[in-house]
């Protein structure tokens, strides 16, 4: 007797996953991502925000470390009582992780994956 391939969400195809992972690497998601983070900060004003929305928790590690690697003083220079101008961070990131309300989950079910991070460029 064949067992069921057990998915994260009851009602899915178990393939669902399968071909999300294809599509990703296919059309290299994860680099796209990281690509136009590195391009969107020098092209955001002093006090621009950044915000980012990911629906996949690779996609949302990414965008977390990115923010986090850019706000941060480089570890070089931690502990110096005089840190230079290129070591200061670059972002200042704004509250924590924000996940989809009941009122958007209910008008968009789809946004139940969704996170959003934000940041403010300081320089």
């Amino acid at each position: 007797m064949a067992r069921a391939v057990r998915t994260r969400e009851p009602g899915k195809n178990p393939a669902t996953r399968t071909f999300q992972a294809l599509r990703m690497h296919i059309n290299d998601e994860l680099g796209q991502l990281r690509r136009a983070l590195a391009s969107a900060l020098p092209l955001l004003a002093v006090g621009g925000r950044l915000a980012v929305i990911s629906f996949h928790s690779l996609e949302d590690r990414i965008a977390k470390q990115f923010i986090q690697a850019h706000s941060t003083v480089d570890p070089v220079f931690a502990g110096l009582p005089l840190i230079p101008d290129s070591a200061q961070p670059r972002l200042r990131r704004i509250g924590s992780k924000t996940r989809a309300g009941e009122a958007e989950l209910a008008a968009n079910p789809r946004a139940r994956s969704s996170v959003l991070r934000v940041a403010e460029k300081l320089r």
